[in-house]
């Protein structure tokens, strides 16, 4: 599944962009599922409410009529937070509280942990950039574009797929010394 960004998604859906819609469908899911299981739900609602929330986020960037002044992942939750309180309510099951509290919690640690992962990928990408040629290549050729070692071999002209996989070992040396000893 392609990572987007947030502005990527947006510009996704707003071009109706199907691998858009598909991973955000298949981002947030977990954690709606998560929430609406611990809250007297099924999968099936959980499903129910989570389609809800897509189509409505959907037909506001559609429209041009959202303003997001979160992450989508929050807005997500908010929409779908909502959705199942007001379906709780209408089937009599609410009775003042719900359990959040810990998974509240959790969803707040989840978002910074999700922005130490967007800070630690920006610190990557210019550990990357430091990185230089051909090391960059190699390990881009490696993780991104899954090339094994023999086609990373006849790309860069060595002589066998085990001196290049010792050249991407050297890389990753160089990227994690980079990576790590850069003040953050």
């Amino acid at each position: 599944m392609v990572h987007y960004s947030d502005e990527d998604l947006i510009s996704g859906l707003k071009a109706q962009s199907e691998p858009a819609l598909s991973s955000l469908y298949k981002s947030y899911f977990p954690m709606i599922l998560n929430f609406i299981q611990s809250n007297s739900g099924s999968y099936d609602e959980a499903k129910d409410i989570y389609q809800e929330a897509v189509i409505l986020f959907y037909e506001k960037i559609q429209e041009g009529s959202l303003e997001l002044s979160c992450k989508i992942k929050t807005y997500i939750y908010s929409v779908c937070r909502r959705l199942w309180l007001k379906r709780l309510s209408e089937k009599a099951k609410y009775s003042g509280g719900i359990e959040e509290s810990e998974k509240f919690i959790a969803v707040e640690e989840d978002e910074k942990a999700e922005d130490n992962y967007e800070n630690n990928f920006i610190h990557m990408k210019q550990a990357m950039e430091q990185l230089g040629e051909p090391c960059k290549s190699i390990i881009q050729d490696f993780y991104i574009h899954e090339l094994n070692m023999e086609e990373i071999a006849d790309k860069f002209g060595y002589t066998s797929a085990d001196n290049a996989k010792n050249q991407k070992y050297k890389c990753l040396k160089r990227l994690k010394k980079l990576f790590f000893n850069k003040e953050r």
